[in-house]
């Protein structure tokens, strides 16, 4: 029981990022009798630190009183992080805020998976019609060892960014181009890696579909026209182009970290 209560305290982490929204939404509905709101998120806290100097592992034979007592001290604070969850859901539900969020969580989840399970169907028929030979070829057919295969792979990247959202790039023509570079021998992964990550995340500001550039918009004032949105953008695509460039000249820029964390 002990250890289970244990292996509860080690999954606040990601539930407290879960459950943030929740903290602010009750917090705006109710400006009095917040103590449970409180109580849930001081226990959340607690559990977070407890996770990093007690060892909940499961399994352990060789559980001391100290652990004993942390683990029943974390089951404690589980039940005020589930009272004050458990409150903040029913604020949020008797408001009709729990509804919206639900239904906004359901349909990007769907939509989500929806584009998982039509990529892997478009790469199997892709792969199944021979269409990665056929790329395979036309990268192998260029010259410089593998330099301008990947220059015309990034190019293509930036360019389907201007329409395309980051995870239909990253799901469907990553996986098709990445392994026939890396096939090469020429290109470092990790290299690789970083650069079609710094190339999608231009996707976020480059018109007329990045995301920075909706948000943007749903906050500026209407004096703010979205034709000035779009200039001023361009500043910071000119800024993650330079950053591209840097790390495609200098790729130790990019290897030495893992280099030495992996002991590479």
């Amino acid at each position: 029981m002990a250890a289970l209560f244990a292996a509860l305290g080690t999954l606040t982490v990601p539930l407290a990022a879960r459950t943030s929204f929740l903290r602010r939404a009750s917090f705006r509905l109710a400006c009095r009798g917040n103590l449970p709101i409180n109580a849930a998120a001081a226990a959340l806290v607690a559990l977070a630190q407890m996770t990093l100097s007690v060892d909940f592992r499961l399994g352990r034979s060789d559980l001391g009183s100290l652990e004993h007592a942390a683990a029943w001290l974390a089951a404690f604070l589980c039940l005020i992080a589930f009272w004050g969850i458990g409150v903040a859901f029913y604020r949020c539900h008797a408001a009709g805020i729990l509804s919206h969020v639900n239904r906004r969580t359901v349909e990007i989840t769907a939509m989500i998976f929806t584009i998982l399970i039509a990529a892997s169907l478009y790469s199997l028929v892709f792969r199944g019609l021979g269409g990665d030979e056929i790329i395979a070829g036309l990268l192998h057919a260029l010259p410089g060892d593998g330099f301008w295969a990947l220059l015309a792979v990034m190019a293509v990247m930036f360019v389907l960014g201007f329409f395309l959202d980051f995870v239909e790039i990253a799901l469907v023509v990553v996986p098709i181009v990445a392994p026939i570079l890396l096939l090469s021998g020429q290109i470092d992964p990790v290299w690789l890696g970083v650069l079609m990550a710094l190339n999608l995340q231009t996707s976020f500001l480059t018109p007329p579909f990045g995301f920075a550039l909706f948000y943007l918009r749903g906050v500026a004032p209407e004096s703010v026209r979205t034709r000035d949105i779009y200039r001023g953008v361009l500043p910071f695509i000119s800024l993650q182009i330079v950053a591209i460039a840097l790390i495609w000249a200098w790729p130790g820029i990019s290897t030495w970290l893992p280099g030495i964390v992996f002991g590479q």
